[in-house]
């Protein structure tokens, strides 16, 4: 997915135009090209290079993705995590992808010449953790071809072209961002890299950008100064009607698009009639009662989990790929209407939370009998995650006991934002607790479930 021969090539091509303005100010696609260079060229020294993983934590974007880009222009493949992590929960999460070096300052830049590299369709070239990623960590690996092959697609739904200025309002560890800025450089645009979202400075970006990539629940916040913005890209959970609807009242252009980590885009909504396969992907809803498991075929799969890591990815014989999302029953040619995840697994502001991993570390916590998470209603996040605990006597756990135990052990999307507790958890026929009845219970009030303060 890195695109460091597109930024090179840009670089001989438009040289002064800006690639990249970022916390620490902006870099013109030449000056780019040369830390990109430089840094590859310290990876080399240091014996990185083609087959090599790179590991990277970096806060800055541009910092991140000069790491990136230099590791791709070295022929290594760069898995990116949380800048946050520090090299002791680096070494527990990276463990079973086994990363030979890891980045969590800028790398420096060393002189010589022009670093070459003939990059292959089939490179590993771009991996990341799936959010949830505590206790089993998925680092998920896909191909060059898997991803820059789809680029000329979402830039002819989009509309975006290299005069754009394309807004990027989140972290680059997150995998629809980290699309976002590598297009975006591939395009030969501009990419605006705040690196967190940019609450104060939002209006000021506004009136420069053209385009924005961004999560459904930030629209809204966005469409009230839409400047110059003329289209938005929004991924990650579904859009209200009634954002959509302030976008056309706002001359905003939402082109809208339902996927996953491990199969890139599945599909694409780019007129508000709902949405269709995006091109060069097949579609299945496989029966399952009422609502079916959403199965795709396309070339923009993910290769897997890095060290052969469990997770939601499943393959047939065929080339059919799931993980495990639901929807109604669907035929070709039809609007897909996606219902969620059939595994449990949270949509929150964006990001996959399993709920496993949120359990495995909160069943640590003395008192704890059993555990339950899931996913309650949110009106902007989509859902927020909950948690529901049996205690192992008449009186459960501190939730200040608890809390600190999701900040030292949960990065900030999987940490509960509501707690409460149950005498004892309703349990299926193996024993295992009954998650959905859990949800059905708290949903509908049951008073046996009351909430920690």
């Amino acid at each position: 997915m890195p695109v460091a021969r597109h930024v090179m090539r840009h670089a001989a091509e438009r040289p002064s135009r800006p690639a990249v303005c970022g916390p620490q100010g902006e870099l013109t696609y030449a000056q780019l090209a040369e830390r990109i260079h430089g840094a590859a060229r310290h990876l080399l020294g240091r014996g990185i290079g083609p087959g090599a993983l790179v590991a990277i934590g970096l806060a800055d974007p541009v910092e991140l993705l000069t790491a990136v880009l230099a590791a791709d222009l070295a022929g290594a493949t760069p898995l990116v995590g949380d800048p946050a992590w520090g090299r002791e929960r680096w070494s527990s999460v990276a463990a079973s992808a086994g990363p030979g070096f890891f980045v969590d300052a800028p790398l420096p830049g060393a002189a010589g010449p022009a670093v070459r590299h003939d990059p292959e369709p089939g490179d590993r070239a771009w991996a990341c953790f799936s959010s949830g990623s505590t206790g089993r960590p998925r680092a998920i690996v896909r191909t060059r071809a898997s991803w820059t092959e789809s680029f000329p697609h979402l830039g002819e739904l989009a509309g975006i072209g290299p005069d754009d200025v394309v807004l990027i309002p989140g972290p680059l560890v997150s995998s629809l961002y980290a699309f976002a800025a590598v297009h975006t450089l591939a395009t030969g645009a501009t990419a605006l890299l705040p690196g967190r979202r940019p609450s104060r400075a939002l209006p000021g970006l506004l009136a420069r950008a053209t385009v924005v990539h961004l999560v459904p629940h930030l629209l809204p916040e966005v469409l009230e100064h839409p400047g110059a913005l003329r289209v938005a890209v929004v991924g990650g959970a579904a859009l209200d009607p009634g954002t959509r609807a302030a976008a056309v009242r706002a001359g905003v252009r939402v082109v809208s698009y339902y996927g996953a980590t491990e199969l890139s885009f599945v599909a694409v909504d780019a007129d508000g009639g709902g949405l269709r396969p995006f091109p060069g992907v097949e579609i299945e809803v496989r029966p399952g009662g009422g609502l079916g498991e959403v199965w795709a075929r396309s070339p923009w799969l993910a290769d897997g989990y890095l060290g052969g890591a469990a997770g939601p990815l499943r393959r047939d014989a065929d080339g059919w790929a799931s993980v495990g999302d639901v929807a109604e029953p669907y035929r070709v040619g039809e609007v897909l209407r996606v219902r969620g995840r059939g595994d449990g697994a949270i949509q929150t502001g964006g990001a996959t939370v399993v709920p496993e991993d949120v359990e495995e570390v909160l069943r640590k916590v003395p008192g704890v009998g059993d555990i339950v998470v899931i996913g309650s209603p949110h009106p902007s996040l989509g859902a927020v995650v909950t948690a529901v605990i049996e205690a192992e006597c008449a009186t459960p756990p501190a939730r200040a006991l608890l809390e600190a135990t999701a900040r030292g052990g949960l990065d900030e999307a999987q940490r509960p934002r509501r707690w409460y507790a149950v005498p004892s958890l309703p349990r299926t026929q193996t024993g295992k607790p009954a998650r959905a009845l859990v949800a059905a219970r708290l949903a509908g009030g049951d008073p046996d479930i009351r909430r920690l303060i």
